[in-house]
């Protein structure tokens, strides 16, 4: 190590030494003219690279410190001492800009970090996990829709920034769906990245969307992309819906009815309870327990997370003797278990696949007999209950309460809550008029 003055003429003369850089500190002019910053040195390697430097120990830690102040020639030594001299009066006062200087690296390093994190993919399983964590049924079939059409077909783009996807780079995944004729696919996987993207947005001012912090999602590509179909595909369409939008008649409904005491006597009686609480979602139905069932007023809770509520609404349905009696019927003289809509004693719930079972047995022997023509389902009787009742002149708002089609708190609004109770009752008594005609009664 060597000290001598730092000057341009000098430091374009020095030359390295071979194998080990040399460090050459400044030392104040002969003079005595001139700035002089104390540990301003000169380092250069063995290819003659020439560095700047301000050497130093911090006072609160006790280190040595070598800080880069700049290079040479792109620096010239009276612009490199000045910057010295500035670093130096940090020192000073105890600072230490070294460690400044590499914590904010550190900083720039862990943001960069983050942005490469919040990829799309990123967005989607914290979407995903939301779903899982707010009680959301349909949680895996967003996983398995994003891995299907995302992941496997385009890695790239789920590696992206999530807040740099843009509609344009949707619309391939989406055209690569719709080629394949597959439109509902289509449909349901923009509902699920709307969805990610919008919970994304909200979680900017919504503290509680834990999954989504640092996101820092502004803006949804899906807002503005539709997936259309093309006219005849559509017209198709609507005639299939329209198809599966058919109701059984007064008489067809009694038969239905009928029959289900030829089944086995508790999927019958789960069958007697799904229509006689007005076509209750069987999805809904399941999740009944004893905790749910108010024995004392004949009735039970439904709570209902459709569409996107993160918290389950209640949906209250009035019971009729013979749904109660379907109740004792389903659990049994001796319950295993909670469950209320259930075919094994309250063990486990009644599985979709029992109730299908059921109602294919039922189906079957009404076309032998010719009392209807078409095999009947759960939404087939979901669909006879509303048409029936508003053919037997229920308000609207009672069916649509008793059905939990929307928010009840506007469906309720013209009625107090126990006179609504009693007329959803008196709609279920009139329903079940329908299946004991008096003639057969």
């Amino acid at each position: 190590m060597a000290k001598l003055r730092l000057e341009d003429d000098v430091v374009k003369a020095a030359v390295p030494e071979e194998g080990r850089p040399v460090i050459h500190y400044d030392k104040p002019a002969a003079t005595g003219k001139g700035a002089f910053v104390p540990g301003f040195a000169l380092q250069i390697t063995p290819k003659g690279t020439k560095t700047f430097l301000l050497c130093y120990v911090a006072k609160a830690s006790g280190r040595e410190r070598r800080m880069v102040v700049g290079m040479f020639p792109s620096l010239t030594v009276s612009a490199a001492r000045k910057k010295a001299q500035e670093f130096r009066a940090q020192v000073e006062v105890g600072r230490d800009p070294w460690q400044e200087r590499a914590d904010g690296r550190a900083q720039e390093v862990a943001l960069a970090a983050r942005q490469r994190a919040h990829t799309l993919a990123d967005l989607l399983a914290a979407y995903v996990q939301q779903s899982k964590d707010s009680g959301r049924k349909d949680w895996r079939a967003v996983e398995n829709a994003v891995e299907r059409h995302l992941v496997k077909h385009f890695p790239r783009l789920v590696k992206l920034p999530a807040d740099e996807v843009t509609i344009d780079d949707l619309a391939k995944v989406f055209q690569r769906i719709i080629d394949a004729g597959h439109y509902n696919e289509a449909r349901k996987l923009r509902a699920y990245l709307r969805a990610a993207y919008t919970t994304a947005v909200n979680a900017r001012t919504d503290l509680g969307l834990t999954a989504f912090a640092g996101f820092k999602i502004h803006s949804n590509p899906l807002r503005e992309l539709r997936v259309s179909r093309p006219k005849e595909l559509a017209e198709e369409a609507d005639k299939a819906a329209e198809k599966r939008k058919w109701s059984l008649s007064p008489d067809e409904l009694a038969a239905y009815y009928r029959r289900t005491f030829d089944l086995d006597p508790a999927n019958g009686a789960a069958l007697r309870f799904h229509l006689l609480t007005g076509g209750q979602r069987v999805r809904q139905l399941r999740r009944l327990t004893v905790a749910d069932y108010d024995a004392r007023n004949a009735r039970v809770t439904i709570r209902d997370i459709k569409g996107r509520r993160q918290v389950a609404y209640k949906h209250v349905v009035p019971l009729i003797p013979d749904a109660v009696a379907a109740i004792e019927a389903m659990r049994g003289a001796d319950p295993q278990g909670d469950h209320v809509f259930t075919v094994s004693h309250g063990l486990t719930p009644a599985c979709e696949n029992a109730i299908a079972e059921g109602m294919r047995t039922i189906a079957k022997a009404m076309m032998d007999a010719g009392e209807v023509a078409r095999r009947p389902t759960p939404g087939t009787i979901r669909k006879t209950t509303e048409t029936l009742l508003r053919d037997l002149r229920v308000p609207r708002e009672v069916r649509a309460h008793l059905l939990s089609h929307g928010r009840g708190d506007v469906q309720a609004a013209s009625y107090e809550v126990g006179d609504l109770e009693d007329m959803k009752r008196d709609a279920l008594m009139k329903l079940h008029a329908l299946c004991v005609p008096k003639a057969t009664a």
